[in-house]
């Protein structure tokens, strides 16, 4: 360095400060142009998400597509809530049961959460039954339907028995 002369000094801090400033020059326009692509992105997005604008009526008719749905409670207070709200939709639709009758397996429906049965006999109407079965899914305690069998009567065909099992999930006591 000290063989160099002055003039020679400046022209490689002049050269060194030209390399460092196309270095930051490319990686900065890279940087500005992918965070350009970046908020247009956003922004494409943002007008797809505005676009989507569901009227009161289509709103409703998918939130009537979804199945009503609670957490499960402790064993007690679930078979209680279920049969509460089972036997409001049985009675809405017109159909008289026998007693329910809850059997509780040693199922595990997933991790800690256990499967409950109610089992439910009744007669009534077929239309009745169909009614029945198409609210079935607003009943918020509702896993599935486990089984369902329904006979006719040989003299009236439209009066019908039927036999269902219900299911619900509870946490173990």
């Amino acid at each position: 360095m000290q063989k160099l002369s002055n003039r020679d000094k400046r022209a490689l801090k002049i050269g060194g400060i030209g390399a460092v400033a196309v270095l930051v020059f490319l990686f900065g326009a890279r940087w500005l142009e992918s965070w350009s692509n970046a908020r247009a992105e956003v922004k494409m997005r943002q007008a797809q998400i505005d676009d989507i604008n569901l009227s009161g009526g289509k709103q409703a008719g998918l939130l009537s597509l979804v199945p009503a749905f609670e957490t499960p409670a402790k064993e007690e207070d679930q078979k209680n809530r279920f049969r509460e709200k089972l036997v409001d939709q049985l009675k809405n639709a017109g159909i008289n049961t026998e007693p329910l009758k809850v059997v509780t397996t040693k199922k595990t429906l997933y991790k800690n959460y256990m499967l409950m049965n109610i089992q439910c006999k009744g007669k009534c109407n077929f239309n009745q039954v169909l009614d029945f079965l198409a609210g079935l899914n607003a009943n918020p305690y509702l896993v599935g339907m486990e089984a369902f069998k329904i006979k006719c009567d040989k003299n009236n065909p439209q009066d019908v028995e039927f036999d269902m099992t219900v299911s619900t999930a509870y946490l173990p006591g």
